[in-house]
């Protein structure tokens, strides 16, 4: 599934904006046919999510289903194309209709995808899109769900939230990346993944794999050019691929310091003429972990950055662009290089604007907090598939560097995870993302339940931490936390002699709050907690990187030790900065 562009043979209706919404409590939508006639006088804008937008509708804890209609016009010029629809993203799970009829329907949340709806519309006239969008979660999908009554039957009522959920972000629902009509030609560019590599100081290698469908017999050209020369390569289809191989001279590689993005053109040929094409910007680079150390082109490189969320006052989890921008200005002005996709995958938009501005990417697939008592085998499948489905979407960025194929498993401290059930799991889910993967390193940060003997340290390539010392536990007592932090990652390097990387460490703050004394909640006190992770983490010889938790405040179900939101941003949700930012960017300098 190839990212939306706008060519010769391409084109693209994007239908964002406000839709009719209808909300479903009691699901009876389907069985009284709302796919034929959505009657309401609600609207709703989309990108965005509905808890947020329709609070004053009682929608502020909704979960369950509802329902998108909106009316959009397929020119005429449109009919010698194959038309699709595609969804940036809907949470969690989507049924899609065109002009009344059933065209398909998707079990992942987070990420892209699409229909041919060709032979449901008509050209020239108006034809409606019906969107059923459901954000329940249950034992079997990513991430996993509970409801009150599980939390009641493992006495864990003092962890139960409103909304129910098994992570500490907020559960939002609704079509939170664009919709869209795609137009592309009947025989088209499908699918490309690209492979870089460096050759020597100033050589730079290309590979580019390209699948086609809609034809047989055709040719594929492949071309970057150096403003000097014009590398190309040309291949005839075998099983409807082509493989492009290109060694570019006086090569610009791509890092952090210096993004440079080269344009790969490629063109599908069939008869001497081209019948689609495509231009893919690729940024030439390699990543490997060495002993301790983490390399970017042979150079080793230390990360600093955040845990974030795709979360903002009115839109939620919705796309928007303004924030995706004045995010990255914040990191800049912070001297940050990396952030981490928790917990699940961000939009294409915001991969594109990394790669544009050298910010490395952990990128992470949203099976956070994963129980394993209540996997089985289809729990497995589905956490395979977001693997895979996020792999394909951003095989391609120069900016992303690491997969991470969960988050925190095992929070509850279950002692069955260490029975050989949680190994077991670990090992097919590694073993499946390297067979897609080899040229990235794979991690799942750890939380303090799991411990030194959580199995994903066996299978993870880098180490990675997410600890909070001196706030969930040993509260305000910074210099003991530091004794007990310190002394634990010795033990784990000890033990698997791997390079460890902070995912998360951080303490709620209330902006506004001092003190003259380590007081919690205060913003003193976040930023002597953060500066005193840092010197720990510092003083060992097998870290590769810092990142805090978190960039900026989020929204979480409702829980006593949650005032609305997780405070623990060194922005407000607003963006402004909190004193840790200002001790964040002078030690990051």
């Amino acid at each position: 599934m190839l990212y939306p562009v706008h060519n010769n043979f391409r084109s693209i209706l994007d239908l964002s904006g406000f839709w009719k919404f209808k909300a479903d409590p009691l699901k009876i939508g389907e069985k009284k046919k709302w796919y034929k006639v959505l009657k309401t006088k609600t609207e709703i804008a989309v990108p965005g999510s509905w808890n947020e937008q329709l609070a004053e509708e009682g929608l502020s804890d909704f979960i369950g289903t509802a329902w998108y209609s909106k009316k959009c016009f397929i020119p005429k010029d449109f009919q010698s194309k194959k038309i699709w629809l595609r969804v940036g993203s809907a949470d969690y799970y989507s049924k899609v209709w065109v002009n009344g009829k059933f065209v398909g329907e998707n079990h992942f949340g987070f990420l892209p995808y699409e229909f041919e709806i060709t032979e449901f519309i008509s050209f020239g006239v108006e034809s409606e899109i019906t969107i059923l969008v459901n954000n329940e979660l249950d034992n079997e999908t990513v991430p996993q769900g509970i409801t009150s009554a599980q939390f009641l039957e493992e006495n864990r009522l003092r962890e139960e939230t409103n909304p129910p959920s098994r992570f500490d972000f907020y559960p939002f629902g609704g079509i939170h990346r664009p919709v869209q009509i795609i137009a592309t030609p009947h025989q088209y560019i499908s699918k490309i993944k690209v492979d870089t590599g460096i050759l020597g100081v100033k050589k730079g290698r290309v590979k580019a794999e390209i699948e086609v469908t809609g034809v047989q017999d055709a040719k594929v050209a492949v071309s970057i050019g150096n403003g000097k020369q014009l590398f190309s390569d040309q291949t005839r289809l075998a099983n409807n691929r082509a493989r492009g191989n290109l060694i570019i001279s006086d090569c610009k590689f791509w890092s952090p310091q210096e993004p440079f993005l080269y344009e790969l053109q490629i063109h599908l040929i069939s008869d001497n003429k081209i019948i689609d094409e495509y231009v893919l910007p690729v940024g030439v680079r390699e990543v490997k972990v060495r002993g301790n150390k983490l390399y970017i082109n042979n150079k080793s490189i230390y990360l600093k950055g955040f845990g974030k969320h795709e979360d903002f006052s009115t839109i939620g989890k919705g796309l928007f662009l303004p924030l995706i921008v004045k995010d990255f200005e914040l990191m800049k002005w912070l001297n940050a290089n990396s952030f981490r996709t928790s917990h699940y995958p961000y939009s294409e938009e915001m991969m594109y604007y990394a790669d544009r501005k050298g910010i490395l990417v952990i990128d992470e697939v949203p099976a956070v907090s994963l129980d394993t008592r209540y996997a089985n085998n289809k729990s497995i499948r589905n956490h395979k598939e977001y693997i895979r489905r996020l792999i394909e979407r951003d095989y391609n960025h120069p900016s992303v560097i690491m997969w991470s194929a969960g988050n925190e498993p095992n929070l509850v401290g279950a002692e069955e995870y260490y029975d050989g059930t949680g190994k077991k799991y670990w090992k097919e889910i590694f073993s499946y993302a390297r067979s897609l993967d080899s040229s990235r390193p794979i991690t799942v940060p750890n939380c303090s339940r799991a411990g030194i003997n959580d199995p994903v340290f066996e299978f993870s390539d880098v180490l990675s931490l997410n600890r909070y010392y001196g706030w969930y536990e040993y509260p305000g007592k910074l210099k003991y936390a530091a004794e007990i932090l310190s002394k634990e990652m010795d033990a784990i390097y000890k033990k698997y002699k791997k390079p460890i990387l902070f995912t998360e460490f951080g303490a709620d703050t209330l902006p506004g709050s001092h003190s003259t004394s380590d007081q919690m909640f205060t913003e003193e006190y976040q930023a002597s907690l953060i500066e005193m992770y840092i010197k720990v983490i510092r003083s060992k010889t097998y870290t590769i990187g810092e990142q805090l938790w978190n960039f900026a405040d989020f929204k979480t179900p409702q829980h006593f030790r949650r005032v609305v939101q997780n405070l623990k941003g060194i922005f407000t949700r607003e963006r402004s900065p909190k004193l840790a930012a200002f001790k964040v960017k002078e030690i990051w300098k």
